[in-house]
């Protein structure tokens, strides 16, 4: 055995741990007074074993113009962890490092343009939003449910962007004046804080991919379409005549009666707004409407 091999084989002798061992010291350092000592440093353990930690991530895959890759499977990736990555950060380096073939929205990376829901480990959730350290793994990252899939993790947004549309979800007022008399329409405080939380929605589904009615109802509006509805329903600066026209189309019989009050719009909602409490409240808006006092 040479002389460098008898130095070196002590760097591999273990001894008992000492959480309590601090210093200012470099790793090199610490290990090496540590080991003179007969203690090993527990932090530079760790250290070493975050510089090898990886996140398994199991991610669904289907492209339906590839004959080898039509039938939905799982892909296993081990990216590498660093603190603060979310969700999008490991599907993105996956993609970037492992399978330039892998799919999926994105864009602002700021929980803002709603591009990246994802189903992660069985919960609807937006991938820029959820930090992996939270997460169970191997992290399963699906599409939405009750979607059809494009290919791999993007799924047809057209007949949820359809039911959006079809609330009128834009400002209407038909006593508008003349350009030349045109005055600021101002909002309350009060009302403007009502309505608050229902303008957050930023479009991503999430809620809409939980409802069980709207899986099995496909002409039921959904949450997001009614809230975008209670945004506008419940704007003082609308007319009576026009919120008695939105709530017409919300009582019919695929609108806000349709919901069984499960709330699990709710509580995937990214952004947090009350979604059910917002379709409890038009149905009561509804039920006053038609209430006749003779």
């Amino acid at each position: 055995m040479s002389t460098q091999q008898q130095q070196q084989e002590p760097e591999s002798q273990e001894s008992p741990k000492d959480p309590e061992m601090k210093g200012a010291e470099s790793p090199q350092q610490r290990r090496l007074k540590d080991k003179e000592s007969g203690m090993v440093d527990e932090h530079a353990e760790k250290e070493a074993e975050a510089a090898d930690e990886t996140v398994h991530l199991k991610v669904f895959r289907y492209d339906p113009e590839v004959e080898a890759k039509q039938e939905p499977r799982f892909d296993d990736f081990h990216v590498p962890f660093e603190k603060g990555m979310t969700v999008l950060d490991a599907v993105m380096y996956a993609r970037d490092e492992f399978d330039s073939s892998l799919t999926f929205r994105h864009s602002c990376r700021q929980a803002v343009c709603g591009s990246d829901a994802f189903f992660v480990n069985g919960t609807q959730k937006l991938g820029c939003k959820t930090q992996i350290s939270e997460l169970e793994q191997p992290v399963r990252i699906e599409p939405l449910p009750h979607q059809e899939v494009v290919k791999d993790l993007v799924v047809d947004m057209d007949h949820f962007y359809d039911q959006m549309h079809a609330v009128e979800p834009y400002f209407q007022d038909e006593d508008t004046p003349e350009s030349d008399e045109l005055e600021e329409q101002r909002q309350t405080p009060e009302n403007r804080e009502k309505i608050k939380m229902s303008s957050r929605c930023i479009w991503c589904a999430a809620c809409m991919s939980s409802c069980n009615i709207a899986a099995g109802d496909n002409e039921y509006l959904g949450p997001a379409a009614i809230n975008k509805a209670y945004k506008f329903a419940m704007d003082d600066r609308e007319s009576e005549d026009i919120k008695a026209h939105r709530l017409r189309i919300l009582e019919q019989e695929h609108g806000v009666w349709r919901c069984q009050t499960q709330f699990s719009c709710t509580e995937v909602c990214p952004k947090d707004i009350p979604l059910t409490e917002h379709i409890q409240e038009l149905k009561r808006e509804a039920v006053k409407k038609n209430l006749k006092f003779w």
